[in-house]
């Protein structure tokens, strides 16, 4: 989902048996460079079981030897119609809401980053569910990971927009993950709201000074520090 990245539409995908429901890429992932080299394999501890409000955990990134380790992430998929090689890619949070169990896989990442972001995703962790490359683009709502990265099955359909010749089943170069609607947070968090808390944070050293929303705002899929997933939390009360 993403020149970020991001999910593809299930218009296409009817009478065809998939796992999960799908999501396409959105234009700001098809943007994100195949070639870029492939940051080392992370690793994050489990979590316990989701409440969709902020909890008090150990402060994330933490430690372990030379690798970070969270426990949050944000997501971006697109909301708003648009045909990639014949195939609708929006996938917004109300298409979640509608999939059997409110529950779909993370299809289309094609960014060695984000792949490995998904890959140290653990069940039950949550993630802000980012509406991108659209009219107004921001937080929608709370997603939690409800499995763990298995192979992206849309990478060996030759008709997907996301095919890579390239990839294996014997050795899959792309990954995803099944995430669950949990809530709509409690009001529309607007990009513009999150950059301007960015920009006064980075000249004061607030929580958002390094929110990769903003440091890296291609990637389709972002950790999340829990002071920046906490901060977040704490905009829903407040008026834009």
């Amino acid at each position: 989902m993403s020149p970020q990245g991001k999910k593809r539409s299930r218009a296409t995908l009817a009478g065809k048996e998939r796992p999960a429901a799908k999501f396409a890429k959105s234009k700001i992932q098809e943007e994100e460079e195949l070639m870029m080299p492939a940051p080392k394999e992370r690793s994050s501890k489990p979590v316990g079981s989701s409440t969709g409000k902020a909890t008090k955990k150990a402060a994330c990134p933490s430690a372990q030897g030379s690798k970070q380790v969270y426990s949050h992430w944000l997501m971006k998929s697109e909301p708003e119609s648009r045909f990639e090689k014949g195939v609708d890619v929006k996938f917004g949070i109300e298409d979640l809401k509608a999939q059997p169990n409110q529950t779909a896989c993370w299809d289309g990442v094609r960014n060695y980053q984000a792949r490995n972001f998904m890959r140290d995703m653990k069940v039950g962790q949550e993630a802000f569910f980012y509406h991108s490359n659209c009219k107004e683009p921001g937080i929608a709502g709370i997603i939690k990971i409800v499995k763990e990265a298995y192979p992206d099955h849309t990478q060996f359909d030759k008709k997907d927009p996301h095919y890579d010749s390239s990839s294996t089943k014997e050795n899959p170069k792309w990954s995803m993950v099944d995430v669950q609607f949990v809530r709509m947070t409690e009001r529309f968090i607007p990009l513009s709201e999150l950059k301007a808390h960015y920009q006064v944070h980075r000249a004061s050293g607030g929580p958002l000074k390094d929110m990769t929303l903003f440091t890296r705002q291609r990637l389709s899929v972002q950790p999340l520090t829990d002071e920046e997933f906490e901060f977040v939390l704490s905009l829903e009360e407040k008026p834009s």
